[in-house]
């Protein structure tokens, strides 16, 4: 699953500390809602260092039973397609749903590039209609997380949460 932060200020002492906004406490709320009602129940979590992906999956994680302690990894905030597939590439074979939560412009361009184009039709048309704040798609992984490639992930779900 990836996970795109809630809204986020536009101010801060740099780019890493922004925190959300108002509106981005709130929709990161309705996120967390939102997977609990689609039963999502991740393994792992990966954020990125970021403060308002931190603060997205903290809010988020409220609305689930027993959620895991987020890992926190630098590839996520550099922001780059290739470190995010290798990361996904990375995740032990044990773990059966993984969470990532970060930014743009990576998120959308690797769900994007990950969609098989055979799942959900209604999910894929409203993730190709954009990726905002506190979007997440959700997919199906037919083989193990070293097999996944470009066109490799079947869309169950997208969403884009509002509280």
């Amino acid at each position: 699953m990836l996970l795109r932060h809630a809204k986020s200020k536009t101010d801060g002492p740099s780019d890493a500390a922004r925190a959300l906004a108002p509106r981005g406490r709130r929709d990161a709320a309705a996120v967390g809602r939102w997977l609990a009602e689609q039963g999502v129940a991740p393994d792992q979590v990966v954020i990125s260092p970021a403060t308002r992906a931190r603060q997205t999956w903290e809010r988020a994680a409220q609305a689930l039973t027993d959620p895991p302690d987020p890992d926190v990894d630098d590839r996520i905030y550099e922001n780059d397609e290739d470190a995010l597939l290798e990361l996904i590439n990375d995740t032990p074979e044990e773990v059966q749903t993984l969470v990532l939560v970060g930014h743009n412009p990576s998120f959308a361009a690797v769900a994007y590039d990950l969609d098989d184009g055979d799942g959900d039709s209604e999910a894929r048309q409203e993730m190709l209609a954009g990726f905002p704040t506190s979007a997440t798609a959700v997919f199906e992984l037919p083989g193990g997380w070293a097999d996944v490639h470009a066109r490799s992930l079947r869309l169950v779900g997208f969403a884009a949460p509002r509280g």
